[in-house]
């Protein structure tokens, strides 16, 4: 008998520990009558073995039925997802109540889960449409500061940047949570997604006075371009948002060759902030002081990294910089 049939053991005793003491009560009167009436031991003992067998055979048959009846309920664990899981037979009115009352409580649970869903999905379609309406006013603004007539040009033109950056982060926010991705590995030029970032935020590296160092890298990767892209993207705004002065360089690691490193020479952040930058709106220190960190770039870039099956750290110094390393070992080709 393995060591789970003796638990099953234990339990089945523990269940029918009542039964057990009045069988045992009953057999030791029987036996005191015997012994006070002197009746013939052969006669007796013919009898308490017949008895003894037939409450063994019993017993065992009660036992079987028990463990039966508890892999069953263990089989059905794993389906209590499932809406109506048919519930094992019982002849017992207390456990034919327990079944209706768990069969009440899965059929709420349910219909809860309806609610919450529908109500996701309405929220989730809304703002997919928001997110793309809301592009037809960016564009018709950007034309507008394409007259030399617009009063602080530079000025607005900064805002509707941010305007940009905060509807791209709401549909990669959506298209993250949603059941499906368009995600489509190829092999593509790391340089290449480097550039686009770059290019992104050319404007802002002059108006702050940036300097970038960067060389290309001469190299591919296996990855969603699209994807690891506007994870770069998100990188390179934070650096821009926390560097007053100074510069940003974008280099491969040099003791692990197949990581990329964008490094800065901002204002750091707090060693009590590093272990949670990455969960869903944390700002630590330096976004309460910035008043405008929604808390949701780190926490995108994270959850990206991951789905890409690559890896994002950072390191940090208060006052000194931060450098921020994605790891790309999974499936970066070094071409140089």
């Amino acid at each position: 008998m393995s060591m789970s049939r003796w638990k099953l053991l234990a339990a089945y005793v523990k269940q029918n520990l009542l039964l057990i003491l009045t069988a045992a009560g009953s057999a030791g009167i029987f036996l005191a009558v015997i012994a006070l009436y002197q009746l013939p031991a052969e006669t007796v003992g013919y009898a308490s073995v017949l008895t003894a067998l037939f409450l063994l055979a019993v017993g065992f048959i009660r036992f079987r039925h028990f463990c039966l009846k508890h892999r069953a309920l263990e089989e059905l664990r794993g389906q209590i997802t499932v809406p109506a899981v048919p519930l094992p037979e019982t002849a017992s009115l207390i456990e034919r109540d327990y079944q209706e009352l768990i069969r009440l409580l899965d059929k709420e649970r349910g219909r809860i889960v309806y609610d919450k869903d529908r109500a996701f999905q309405e929220m989730v379609e809304y703002y997919t449409i928001w997110a793309h309406q809301i592009k037809t006013p960016i564009a018709a603004m950007r034309l507008l500061l394409q007259t030399d007539s617009a009063p602080d040009k530079d000025e607005l033109a900064e805002q509707l940047f941010r305007i940009e950056q905060y509807t791209e982060m709401v549909l990669q926010f959506i298209r993250l949570g949603g059941t499906g991705t368009d995600f489509v590995f190829r092999t593509v030029s790391l340089d290449d997604c480097i550039k686009q970032a770059v290019r992104k935020y050319a404007k802002s590296f002059i108006r702050k006075q940036i300097r970038l160092n960067y060389d290309p890298v001469d190299a591919e990767v296996l990855t969603d371009e699209k994807w690891l892209v506007f994870v770069l993207e998100q990188l390179l705004s934070n650096a821009l948002k926390y560097t007053p002065q100074g510069e940003i360089s974008i280099y491969m690691h040099p003791n692990r060759p197949q990581a990329l490193v964008i490094e800065d020479t901002g204002i750091g952040i707090d060693p009590a902030d590093l272990p949670r930058v990455f969960e869903h709106g944390y700002t630590g220190f330096n976004g309460r002081a910035d008043k405008k960190s929604t808390g949701i770039g780190l926490y995108l870039c994270k959850r990206i990294m991951d789905k890409l099956s690559h890896t994002i750290e950072i390191e940090s110094e208060v006052g000194r910089g931060t450098k921020v390393i994605l790891g790309l070992e999974s499936a970066l080709l070094d071409v140089r």
